[in-house]
């Protein structure tokens, strides 16, 4: 286990462009739909973790779970900076995040500590999946360098935080149905609310089904977002012994943080 170290980015979006991926509208609409998740997503991730703070004994575990509420923070800080200049780009995201903040809470509200968490746990595989796409399959290499820069440190941050939910739910409960029907909510959920908000963005550039398949068709972007993330993330998480420390990526991250001069992780002793 490692300590996990949350780090500042200090970027400044403003010069980034409309089309930041691969000049392609569709693809950038793909990328910037998940953006729009992200602050309030991980900050639902953070409040689901705390909920069971409280019940973690392992000094180790709560160390890294508090790394993790600083990585999320720093997450969700910088995301709300580039929703930012996506109005000055223009867009109307605004009523679409009230519905997502308003229907996203409603859910949280409505769903027990434990599936909230266990939706948490699942979410993470998903993006620790998509942390190592962005690293092993250059998948960052058509953006611009600014965006690049914040995807490849959050992406870096969730491979180092990617077992600490996955762990608590193995502490508060590690029933086969409570993780395996966390994984069902966070499909549809995640997904769900990725489709809508790309769907808002493309309609704003006036990109149609005909434009959007073709665009998508051209990029590395497309397909492996389904298979390796969905299918192949789900067929992961079904295995009985499935463990986040099973796909050994973390050299990724810390390639990236040493060649950036950023702050390494360190190996942390368990307790006897």
């Amino acid at each position: 286990m490692t300590a996990i170290v949350p780090r500042d980015l200090d970027v400044d979006f403003a010069t980034v462009p409309r089309n930041w991926l691969a000049g392609s509208a569709a693809a950038t609409a793909v990328a910037n739909g998940v953006n729009l998740l992200f602050p309030h997503g991980e900050r639902f991730f953070v409040r689901s973790v705390k909920h069971f703070l409280d019940q973690i004994d392992d000094e180790v575990l709560r160390a890294q779970i508090k790394g993790f509420f600083g990585q999320e923070g720093r997450h969700a800080r910088e995301h709300d900076r580039f929703n930012a200049i996506l109005r000055a780009q223009g867009y109307e995201i605004d009523r679409f995040l009230e519905s997502y903040h308003r229907l996203s809470t409603w859910i949280e509200e409505h769903t027990s500590p434990k599936l909230n968490l266990a939706i948490t746990a699942a979410s993470e595989h998903f993006t620790a999946i998509l942390a190592d796409g962005a690293f092993a399959h250059g998948l960052l290499d058509a953006c611009d360098p600014k965006m690049r820069a914040l995807l490849a440190w959050h992406a870096a941050e969730e491979i180092e935080h990617k077992a600490v939910a996955y762990d608590v739910l193995r502490e508060v409960d590690p029933s086969y149905a409570v993780r395996v029907t966390g994984l069902a909510m966070a499909t549809v959920i995640l997904g769900g609310f990725w489709i809508w908000g790309a769907a808002v963005l493309l309609r704003q550039d006036r990109v149609g089904v005909r434009g959007f398949v073709r665009q998508v068709r051209a990029l590395p972007i497309g397909e492996p977002v389904i298979r390796r993330v969905f299918l192949h993330g789900i067929r992961q998480y079904l295995r009985r012994s499935f463990h986040p420390s099973q796909s050994a990526n973390e050299t990724l991250a810390t390639e990236w943080f040493a060649a950036r001069g950023m702050t390494m992780p360190k190996p942390v002793k368990e307790a006897a």
